[in-house]
């Protein structure tokens, strides 16, 4: 029988990085500009990874020092890290390990392909109960999704066809309209209930019934 994979972007995706970063923000700089700061870090952060290639611990870091300066605060000695040391314990989605649980018992193979570092990865792995059978990073490929290389490592390393390859992802930016225009098989998991401009081949609110969806989808 030829592998039937699923790819997952993580961040967003498996892992609550909103809730993570959020509970930094507030930490540092008060619940009432937390907020208004999770949302621009979500501005800055693709512009960072569309400057130069650097590593996400210090996309991070290079974020979270702009966020500072807008604010006009001074981060003391050690803080300018804190998204990046406070990352392995961002939590997962409650539904998440029962989904992919789910997912390995069908039979399927499954990868991250994730905008971050090998440790970095690897902490937010262990939390995560499914051993996936293989993990791209921006470390690996020397850039972030959007742009296609997450996926060329990926066809490379796994020896799978686009047919045989299902992307799950939460960013449309990062990982459905790529997906769509390599002509894969995509699932958003649309969780905030946005708006976009990518047609998806299922959009889904969070990964419960994404079992089932995956065995309608391909017919397996």
């Amino acid at each position: 029988m030829t592998d039937r994979w699923v790819s997952f972007d993580c961040y967003g995706t498996l892992i609550d990085w909103r809730r993570g970063i959020r509970r930094e923000l507030e930490r540092l700089f008060g619940p009432h500009a937390a907020p208004h700061l999770l949302e621009r870090f979500h501005e800055l952060e693709p512009e960072l990874q569309r400057e130069t290639y650097r590593s996400y611990r210090d996309v991070l870091r290079l974020a979270l020092v702009r966020l500072a300066e807008e604010q006009r605060q001074e981060l003391v000695s050690g803080e300018a890290s804190a998204l990046a040391d406070s990352l392995p314990r961002w939590p997962s989605f409650p539904e998440v390990a029962a989904a992919l649980e789910e997912v390995h018992r069908r039979n399927r193979r499954i990868a991250i392909l994730s905008n971050s570092d090998r440790d970095l990865i690897a902490a937010s792995q262990r939390q995560l109960t499914v051993p996936f059978d293989l993990v791209v990073v921006a470390e690996d490929v020397g850039s972030y999704k959007p742009a296609l290389g997450h996926w060329k490592r990926f066809f490379a390393e796994s020896g799978a066809e686009r047919r045989q390859d299902v992307h799950v992802g939460a960013s449309e930016f990062h990982d459905i309209r790529p997906a769509v225009e390599l002509g894969l098989t995509s699932v958003w998991v649309n969780r905030l209930g946005e708006a976009g401009q990518a047609e998806p081949t299922r959009e889904i609110r969070d990964l419960t019934p994404l079992p089932e969806i995956l065995e309608e989808i391909t017919g397996t």
